[in-house]
């Protein structure tokens, strides 16, 4: 049996292992050429450094917030309503993946500028005087890494609620509960694998944003993924660059472990 996976190890050792055994090869070559932890002493030293992964972790936290309370009630209306109609919201849920991610980004910066369409209708409604900066600063970033991020909490959750048992619910009801404790205390609990899988897939895949915080971010919202292209850029090595990377992707099988965990334990209690 084990001779049939070769090939396929073969392959992910050619993809994964090696090109990651390169990058953290890299990630000790300093600027002399010499071996060390010049480049990771980098990091700990520049007050810049530490400020970016700050940045990243509250935007990465903020849109995962965001796309929770987005997410869960689309999630929710998505496992209640009838096949027919819950196909046609689901469509609705897909099409964002038909478009490219750059041009859904550049779609906000025209919405969100200030002639854009929101400023536009704020300022026709009499909420607002003049016109508000919402793109080129946090607010835009986040609004846009919502938009693509969203979806990607949706499936997994609505996923997980299908596949809660609908007479549950009548159970609860049946023996006197209301439906908001109903939801509390049988509904909300089932669905949690499926909510912490895609709360973790939100928050990891954020973590690596380089599009949308580079458009929507105008030079002034930095995060890992356009640090990492400035060293490039700027270091005569990529040393600096790979250490970062290596940085993230430490952080990120982190967060994944702790995920797989957690979806384990939920996943035996239910």
């Amino acid at each position: 049996m084990f001779r049939l996976t070769v090939p396929a190890l073969a392959i992910v050792a050619i993809l994964m292992v090696v090109p990651i055994g390169w990058l953290l090869s890299m990630s000790f070559i300093g600027a002399d050429g010499g071996l060390g932890f010049e480049n990771y002493a980098l990091f700990f030293s520049e007050p810049a450094y530490v400020q970016m992964f700050v940045n990243t972790f509250a935007i990465a936290f903020a849109v995962t917030a965001l796309c929770l309370i987005l997410g869960y009630p689309v999630a929710y209306v998505l496992a209640i309503l009838p096949p027919r109609w819950s196909g046609l919201l689901m469509l609705a849920v897909l099409v964002p993946f038909w478009t490219s991610g750059l041009v859904r980004t550049f779609s906000w910066l025209i919405i969100l500028q200030r002639n854009g369409l929101v400023n536009k209708a704020l300022v026709a409604t009499g909420l607002i005087e003049r016109p508000i900066p919402l793109v080129h600063n946090m607010t835009g970033t986040i609004i846009g890494m919502v938009h693509i991020m969203v979806p990607f909490l949706i499936l997994p959750l609505y996923a997980s609620m299908k596949a809660i048992d609908g007479n549950l619910m009548r159970a609860a009801a049946s023996v006197g509960s209301t439906p908001t404790h109903a939801f509390l205390r049988v509904f909300l609990p089932l669905s949690m694998p499926g909510l912490v899988a895609g709360t973790i897939m939100v928050f990891v895949m954020c973590l690596g944003f380089y599009i949308t915080p580079a458009l929507l971010g105008g030079g002034k919202v930095k995060m890992i993924a356009q640090r990492i292209e400035e060293s490039i850029s700027l270091y005569p090595t990529w040393g600096p660059a790979a250490a970062l990377a290596v940085l993230l992707l430490v952080v990120t099988a982190i967060c994944l472990a702790a995920s797989m965990l957690l979806v384990r334990r939920l996943s035996t209690d239910r």
